[in-house]
């Protein structure tokens, strides 16, 4: 069974908003999806989307609820709390599905409703 101790690092560079912090958890030939966007292909291209993602905000903030791990698969959900560069916030339940390969995420989707992020207000 894989562990999930790792979750807390990881999680801690995404609200660091740390793009390569968090590209050194992906394998280089990563597929990552974030929401309804296009799935990326290699490291270097999800460090990138993550890294105008991060941009796009001003922070975030994960609250993981539960993960669990079975053979290379890792599962986890909870809540996201964005803040927009005007100030406001909005919170989100996510869930997480990620293959791994060693200790990497070979697969890492993320299924969040993240719509009304940039909604006009």
């Amino acid at each position: 069974m894989a562990d999930t101790s790792w979750l807390d690092g990881l999680f801690a560079a995404i609200d660091a908003r740390d793009a390569e912090r968090f590209a050194g958890y992906l394998t280089d030939d990563v597929v990552f999806r974030f929401a309804n966007a296009q799935p990326v292909h290699g490291r270097a291209a999800a460090e990138a989307a993550v890294a105008g993602f991060f941009g796009a905000v001003r922070g975030l903030r994960h609250e993981l609820t539960g993960a669990w791990a079975v053979d290379d698969v890792v599962a986890c959900h909870g809540e996201v709390t964005y803040t927009r560069h005007d100030g406001s916030e909005l919170r989100v339940p996510f869930a997480n599905i990620l293959r791994l390969s060693g200790d990497r995420a070979r697969e890492y989707r993320i299924f969040a409703d993240t719509s009304a992020l940039f909604a006009p207000g």
